[in-house]
């Protein structure tokens, strides 16, 4: 695959696709490419994270519970796994695991900080994305509590 072809999937994923070309550019050759075996583990549940990855081939099974049962979620190909992490240090909130040969691109926290710094229109751009999300969720979050009822306490 090309870094044009490489530009073009990055752009696809939401929280990506808010950069400039020039951007994805960086981050396509600075990233990390790792491949991952089958039943290879990408990170642990309870993990700090320091880097998002980008799955460019394969299957990434995200499991919270860590018991044997159904993972949670599974990633194909172009999705960013750990998005929180590319801005703030977090702890991972699932195991992933690759359920076949894959291969991810790794984006460390400070590339992206650093893409950021290097792209100011980037950073604006991401920044009113960023911001339209949240209020969205609040937006959510305001209409689940004004439609629950609400029982008086005993006294």
């Amino acid at each position: 695959m090309s870094a044009d072809d490489d530009i073009r999937n990055l752009s696809k994923i939401p929280i990506l696709g808010a950069l400039e070309s020039d951007a994805l550019r960086l981050i396509v050759f600075a990233g990390e490419t790792r491949i991952l075996r089958a039943a290879d583990i990408l990170f642990r549940r309870g993990d700090r994270s320091d880097c998002g990855y980008v799955l460019t081939s394969g299957v990434i099974a995200l499991d919270a519970r860590d018991d044997g049962t159904p993972a949670t979620l599974i990633s194909k190909p172009f999705t960013l796994i750990g998005e929180l992490a590319l801005i703030s240090e977090t702890e991972r909130p699932v195991t992933a695991v690759a359920r076949q040969p894959s291969t991810v691109l790794k984006i460390p926290r400070s590339l992206f900080l650093r893409v950021l710094r290097e792209y100011p229109q980037s950073a604006r751009t991401l920044r009113a994305m960023m911001a339209a999300r949240v209020d969205g969720l609040m937006r959510e979050l305001n209409e689940k509590v004004l439609s629950w009822e609400i029982e008086p306490q005993p006294r």
